[in-house]
């Protein structure tokens, strides 16, 4: 009966610690990708997640205005994938 709990403690405890490692792996790869898109000022070059590249020409709550080539795009903060700060 020991030898069955030690056996199964054996397997678990890796297990657990994988677990824990890749959760606080996403919580600070989701808190640099949050505090990037907090940081966008207008000037600031962005790509979406779908490929789009613009110019900030707005921002606001929850959403941004670019201006691409010739047409402006109101997108949501959390498409944003890349920013190239305006110097």
């Amino acid at each position: 009966m020991d030898q069955n709990i030690l056996m199964n403690l054996m397997l678990l405890v890796p297990i657990i610690i994988m677990f824990v490692v890749m959760t606080l792996s996403q919580k600070k790869k989701s808190k640099k990708e949050q505090e990037l898109r907090n940081s966008i000022k207008i000037g600031d070059e962005i790509t979406t997640i779908g490929g789009i590249v613009g110019t900030v020409i707005s921002v606001k709550d929850e959403s941004f205005v670019i201006k691409s080539q010739s047409e402006s795009i109101r997108i949501k903060k959390w498409s944003v994938a890349a920013v190239n700060k305006a110097e």
